[in-house]
């Protein structure tokens, strides 16, 4: 064992191992405290199809105290920051991992579109997503750095396809993406909120027309 620094006991140096050793128990059970609450706040979700759950109810699901969760939170909304977060990430990685497999410029947005959509064709998905896409407006006012921030990591995934598809628009691309971005998620936010699926014509229709709007020519 190496000896404690210059000036410390040994006593003072196993007192302050044990107050670390002590803290970073507290952390992990924090950490999984919370995650608990945020796989509580899903699970009424996809239970109850509301949007936004009583914190009564939450907490009931993941049996914790009112004292626990605001040890994390100031208020509910910041909850659905966190779940803006989580589902849009989740999100994030499943487009990314379409639009790799997919060939050339088209394909990756059209990917991305169709990606987009099967949230609503999927009910885990449609459950992760639904907090995402219908507190939208309402976190943008409250959080709006952080509501744009997750947005901005989906827009940005259509940037790239769309300045390769059209380079002479390359100033425009970014506003082309907000526009697809604003024309999928106004389809999602539509079958999410009424609970349906959208059929394989209505994706195909949308992605020919976005993909005219950024300047390709797909296939009829």
């Amino acid at each position: 064992m190496l000896p404690p620094p210059s000036g410390t006991s040994i006593s003072e140096s196993l007192t302050r191992r044990a107050v670390e050793r002590a803290v970073a128990g507290r952390q992990a059970s924090y950490a999984e405290e919370l995650q608990r609450i945020v796989e509580a706040t899903y699970r009424v979700i996809e239970r109850t199809g509301t949007v936004d759950p009583t914190l009564r109810d939450i907490l009931r699901e993941c049996r914790l105290s009112t004292q626990a969760f605001y040890r994390y939170f100031t208020s509910k909304d910041e909850l659905l920051l966190v779940l803006l977060d989580d589902g849009g990430r989740r999100l994030l990685g499943y487009l990314t991992h379409r639009m790799e497999r997919a060939t050339g410029p088209e394909g990756r947005i059209r990917a991305w579109i169709e990606g987009v959509l099967a949230q609503a064709a999927d009910e885990g998905a449609a459950g992760r997503t639904r907090p995402f896409v219908a507190n939208e407006a309402r976190l943008a006012e409250r959080f709006p750095a952080e509501q744009q921030a997750s947005v901005d990591l989906l827009v940005g995934l259509l940037v790239p396809p769309i300045t390769e598809l059209n380079v002479s628009k390359r100033g425009e691309a970014r506003r082309d993406a907000d526009a697809v971005y604003h024309l999928a998620f106004g389809a999602l936010r539509r079958h999410l909120t009424r609970g349906t699926h959208p059929s394989r014509a209505e994706v195909d229709h949308l992605a020919r027309f976005a993909l005219r709007g950024v300047g390709a020519r797909p296939a009829p």
